[in-house]
């Protein structure tokens, strides 16, 4: 098991290696579609790498234009949502300081929040607002932290109005990690005093992940409020999940 393992984690290392050289040597000169398809790429083989296989789940097609929103469980997500459709991402600056993989992210695009940093938070905003007024992809986690699988947090509602202002649909998407049988995969929860070393170690240690994604209904937002969507959103994922107990979104603070 020990070799297995060992032999997992050496070609976890090449891998991101390879994205590294790729970020320094090939991203400053890939126009967008160019990064699109290299990020979306070495995201399908990091998650076979871990023995993470993705399985969509029948339902509504994944929107090009969009304020995309999900649950949060691992630092797993980006890379099961970029082997989807990479987005811009906008996340918590914890992860900035992931050995090799918070700066891999960043290089993809994804913007760091401070926690509690109001005037970050403003500036960002505008930010999405313009990069989905270009018609890109933006994604976050409206939970602002990791949750156990099968519990979805209440929703922060800040950065939902970034769709308003630029008259974009919320697509809600739905993820959850299972084992063979079909259950919660114990390998994958991220919560606690779990480090990123810990989780990559039970995750590649551990038995094969099935990572299910769920594109779901999306939702106007025109003439909504931010708060409105995110209670749309959430009450979308977390029955999508199979949670039916009703929690209500975050008005006060920043998603991190």
């Amino acid at each position: 098991m020990k070799v297995k393992l060992a032999w997992r984690l050496a070609r976890l290392v090449l891998h991101l290696i390879q994205g590294l050289a790729t970020c320094a040597l090939v991203f400053p000169w890939a126009g967008d579609s160019r990064r699109e398809r290299l990020i979306q790429r070495w995201s399908a083989r990091l998650l076979g790498i871990c023995r993470v296989r993705l399985e969509r789940v029948p339902g509504e097609d994944s929107l090009a234009h969009a304020l995309i929103v999900a649950n949060h469980i691992s630092w797993l997500d980006i890379f099961v949502i970029n082997a989807v459709h990479p987005c811009r991402f906008v996340a918590k600056a914890e992860i900035r300081a992931w050995p090799v993989v918070g700066w891999l992210v960043a290089q993809a695009g994804t913007v760091f929040i401070a926690r509690g940093n109001r005037r970050d938070l403003r500036h960002i905003f505008k930010g999405l607002v313009e990069a989905l007024g270009q018609r890109r992809r933006v994604a976050f986690f409206p939970e602002g932290t990791t949750a156990s699988q099968g519990t979805v947090l209440p929703f922060h509602a800040n950065l939902f109005e970034a769709a308003i202002d630029a008259a974009v649909p919320v697509q809600p998407v739905a993820l959850a990690y299972v084992d063979a049988g079909g259950a919660w995969h114990p390998s994958v929860d991220y919560t606690g005093e779990t480090t990123f070393v810990d989780s990559i170690v039970r995750i590649l240690g551990g038995e094969p992940v099935v990572a299910r994604l769920a594109c779901l209904t999306p939702i106007p937002a025109a003439g909504a409020h931010r708060r409105e969507l995110a209670q749309a959103a959430h009450d979308a994922i977390a029955g999508a999940l199979g949670q039916t107990q009703p929690r209500h979104s975050r008005e006060s603070g920043n998603p991190y």
